[in-house]
């Protein structure tokens, strides 16, 4: 008995690494094309399948993003933005949510709410709470507004078209051994 405990705690361990691994390596792999990314779409459905261990691949990730990038403001974001993400998603897949429409509005209101709280964060922690902090709040978020209609399209699409794929292809490939130590715990 002892040994099939190891084994499903070194199985869950092993899972927990190759999702943090794929997020990473997806965001690497884009990361020539600006806001072009594929992380909102693996932390959800590593949220949504996996259930509390997407989250702590998704918070590991933030991790080895601050190893690679150092410290800075957007550290705060990933850990508010990336875990929220995964956590919503984790509630979909609790609830069986699937449809399509449902997961696409989600990941476009989770991306604009990215675009706002980063631009939130940096407002605040780079130039401070002044009187004049929803001006610069302004000039900050207008100034990457590009960059958000961009991500924002781009998870619209993503979430249309593979959201729903991705989700039934990874439960299909689950080993019957991961869905007898209740991956959802």
């Amino acid at each position: 008995m002892k040994t099939s405990s190891h084994r499903d705690r070194a199985l869950k361990l092993a899972l927990i690494a190759i999702m943090a691994a794929t997020l990473e390596g997806g965001k690497l792999a884009l990361s020539f094309i600006p806001n072009v990314e594929i992380v909102t779409l693996l932390c959800a459905v590593y949220g949504y399948v996996f259930g509390f261990y997407g989250i702590i691949a998704t918070y590991i990730f933030v991790g080895i993003e601050t190893l690679i990038w150092g410290a800075n403001t957007w550290i705060v974001t990933y850990l508010i933005h990336w875990g929220c993400v995964s956590f919503v998603f984790m509630l979909f897949g609790k609830f069986k949510i699937r449809s399509r429409l449902i997961a696409a509005a989600t990941a476009v209101i989770l991306t604009v709410a990215f675009g706002v709280l980063s631009s939130l964060v940096d407002t605040g922690l780079l130039t401070g709470f002044f009187d004049d902090f929803w001006k610069r709040f302004a000039i900050i978020y207008t100034r990457g507004a590009a960059f958000y209609i961009t991500q924002t399209a781009c998870n619209l699409l993503l979430f249309l078209i593979v959201f729903k794929p991705l989700v039934i292809r990874i439960e299909m490939l689950l080993p019957e051994r991961f869905r007898s130590v209740s991956i959802r715990k």
